[in-house]
């Protein structure tokens, strides 16, 4: 749709705001219920929640003799603000800008201040306040300024990249405004929210809309799970609040989808129950503890679902397995397919995910497989995702005889036995086992499914291939079978596995 993502930050650097007038449009007058109209008590939700949303403001110290753009995060508050400037700088030969943007005659500027805006809401009267991380990630200094226009300096307690929250800490001189939390799991379609901001400390903004959508998945990260609202959103609104029609927090305003930067009516808040989780830990813990099962997943599509006898297709299917993580001690394999944890249904690979690191770390979970069309029970002590990182490295075994290198044609594939050669050719690690892809015919399925010379095909309907011979004789069983797909577990030269459906036909 030639839309870019933005992360919702004021440009730092900017002068002043540019205001812009419309001209005044007559509508036909509409009868009936179809006037287009907000509920009566907008206003009275707004009056009774606007003292408890702030203005997050940052300051940064940044080193720019260098003449070097800084590198930021994607969506960094002050990411627009070095595009500017360096692009202004290079068009000067690199040389100052005006202004004093530059150093003079030659010798190295001091460290320029740069600031940003966002917004917040505060969740307790005590000084505690909800914003966005990218909001305050690369600050040196961070502020919150109240609907009145006082200035409080604030503490970072805690941050979480993956869901872009961060919690703040202000030591008021008196009780703060705070709201509350609502359920964002009653939310419906269609239902009315308000989101208000403070991006310009110049008082709160308010906007209302309606829920466009639920449970979205931006690309942004592994637990993305946004509501979808076309309240009006723009930049400088990171970290404010989504309330409902009670005055309780059901999201936390974070990105909009926006070819200029401004509203289009797509705009993306993190779920209140997501969120609350989060903050919840970060204010125990000063971090985020999730919980972790230890194994690599991929969707089930139409053609995985049919050669493993699942319908209709659903569930997360498990490409590999840590040898130390928890999933190993429980039975768990690869091409099982998950279809319920915790009591919870998987309906698709990415909710197992967002359950997983919901789910409390040291907890013994029930998880409900599909292997080889049956289903089966498994009780996982989960992990702690941090620990999984630094267990995830497995051990390298040595390999099997070296035997003769064949090679085979089935499925579109050249096929050959691994030997100590072909491993050092194709960089493949000793723990990777099976039938190495030496070529691909380009009018493939394969081709199609993108598998390359390099690869190793580990297993074929979920049972090991020694060598060339024996996946080709399977592969011709399965055509006689009358099969019309087969799933291969192919494995990259690093041992990262997945499962790819070929058609037989």
């Amino acid at each position: 749709m030639g839309a870019i993502l933005n992360r919702m930050t004021i440009p730092a650097g900017r002068a002043g705001l540019a205001i812009f007038a419309a001209a005044a449009i007559v509508w036909p007058v509409l009868s009936g219920p179809a006037l287009a109209r907000g509920p009566d008590n907008i206003s009275d939700v707004a009056e009774a929640v606007i003292d408890a949303v702030v203005n997050v403001s940052t300051k940064q110290s940044v080193d720019i003799s260098s003449g070097a753009m800084p590198q930021l995060p994607p969506g960094s508050p002050f990411e627009e603000f070095f595009e500017e400037f360096f692009k202004n700088r290079r068009g000067q030969g690199g040389q100052g800008g005006q202004g004093g943007q530059g150093g003079q005659n030659g010798h190295p500027q001091t460290p320029r201040r740069v600031s940003s805006l966002g917004s917040g809401f505060i969740i307790d009267a005590t000084g505690l306040v909800v914003t966005n991380n990218h909001v305050i990630s690369e600050a040196d200094e961070v502020s919150v300024i109240l609907n009145d226009g006082t200035t409080l300096k604030a503490e970072v307690i805690g941050r979480d990249t993956k869901t872009d929250l961060a919690l703040l800490r202000v030591t008021p001189t008196k009780p703060l405004k705070a709201v509350k939390w609502g359920d964002s799991d009653k939310l419906r379609l269609g239902e009315w929210v308000i989101a208000i901001g403070n991006p310009f400390s110049l008082g709160g903004t308010v906007t209302a809309g309606i829920v466009s959508a639920r449970n979205r998945d931006i690309n942004s990260g592994p637990y993305d799970n946004y509501i979808q609202t076309d309240a009006a959103i723009n930049r400088g609104n990171s970290g404010g609040p989504l309330f409902n029609l009670n005055g309780e927090v059901i999201g936390v305003n974070t990105a909009i989808i926006s070819p200029s930067g401004g509203s289009i009516g797509i705009g993306f808040a993190v779920p209140s129950k997501s969120a609350l989780a989060v903050i919840d830990q970060l204010r125990e813990f000063k971090e985020v503890r999730r919980g972790w099962l230890g194994v690599r997943i991929q969707q089930v599509d139409d053609q995985i679902a049919d050669s493993l006898n699942i319908k209709p297709a659903r569930g997360a299917l498990i490409a590999g397995v840590d040898d130390k993580g928890p999933a190993k001690p429980a039975g768990i394999e690869p091409g099982d397919v998950v279809v319920k944890f915790d009591g919870k249904d998987i309906k698709e690979m990415r909710d197992l995910p967002k359950i997983v690191a919901e789910t409390p770390v040291g907890k013994d979970v029930e998880v409900v497989i599909i292997r080889k069309g049956a289903e089966q029970k498994r009780t996982v002590r989960l992990g702690r995702l941090d620990d999984g990182v630094k267990q995830a490295a497995l051990t390298p075994k040595k390999d099997s005889p070296e035997e003769k290198t064949v090679v085979k044609k089935a499925l579109g594939l050249d096929l050959a036995n691994l030997t100590d050669e072909l491993r050092k050719k194709h960089k493949i690690k000793d723990k990777v086992k099976g039938v190495l892809i030496t070529g691909v015919d380009a009018n493939s399925p394969a081709a199609e499914k993108r598998l390359s010379p390099g690869m190793v095909i580990a297993e074929l309907q979920q049972q090991p291939v020694a060598n060339a011979a024996e996946l080709q004789a399977r592969v011709d069983k399965l055509k006689k079978d009358g099969k019309k797909t087969v799933v291969l577990l192919v494995v990259s030269p690093d041992g990262d596995p997945s499962f790819v459906a070929l058609s037989l036909q």
